[in-house]
């Protein structure tokens, strides 16, 4: 019998990442998508954890079930770690990751220290009970130039030193086996394999 968890977002990229790592578990992964979509939540905390307790509460709370939420985003050092929380909304919702990436290596064009993290945290909120937050992060660089097809967001220019490669340039299971939401996702199973 498969357990019915709701992820609460509508990134696309993001969805299909947590149906990669939850499905084969016996999980039917459904997003916001699935359910309503022109439901918003307003993310006002301030915080990575805080954020992803927001969303797991504002959808178990309205629709009476189960739910996950991830809160993530990338942290550039020469930035003040910006644009940390604000990742999506960074430059503009609308503008194409394409365009932001560029920005990014353009800002960086003459600066020594590259180094970035992707942190996630990701909440759990059962019905009737308190949520818990699973958080981990990895620490890459600013690659030099956009590469790769895969991932999404600010994957190609995130590079990670010990594959040599960016995120984008990685197949599924390497880039699941370092990310910051692999390592969440394998705190947040264990979880659910002990108390679900």
């Amino acid at each position: 019998m498969s357990k019915k968890i709701v992820v609460a977002s509508k990134n696309k990229g993001k969805i299909k990442e947590f149906k990669e790592m939850l499905e084969p578990k016996g999980y039917e992964v459904i997003s916001l998508l699935d359910l309503d979509d022109n439901f918003e939540i307003e993310e006002t905390g301030s915080t990575f954890e805080e954020n992803a307790i927001i969303k797991a509460q504002t959808i178990s709370d309205y629709y009476g079930i189960d739910a996950i939420s991830d809160d993530s985003g990338l942290e550039i050092e020469a930035f003040d770690n910006a644009p940390g929380i604000y990742s999506s909304r960074w430059l503009g919702e609308d503008t194409p990751y394409s365009e932001k990436n560029q920005i990014v290596l353009d800002k960086l064009k003459d600066e020594d220290n590259r180094a970035c993290r992707y942190v996630c945290a990701i909440a759990i909120k059962q019905v009737g009970k308190e949520p818990i937050v699973f958080k981990e992060t990895v620490e890459c660089v600013i690659a030099k130039e956009a590469k790769g097809e895969n991932g999404f967001g600010y994957d190609p220019i995130v590079y990670y030193e010990p594959f040599q490669k960016t995120m984008a340039e990685m197949t599924k299971d390497e880039k699941n086996s370092i990310s910051h939401r692999g390592k969440a996702v394998k705190k947040l199973e264990s979880w659910l394999d002990e108390n679900i």
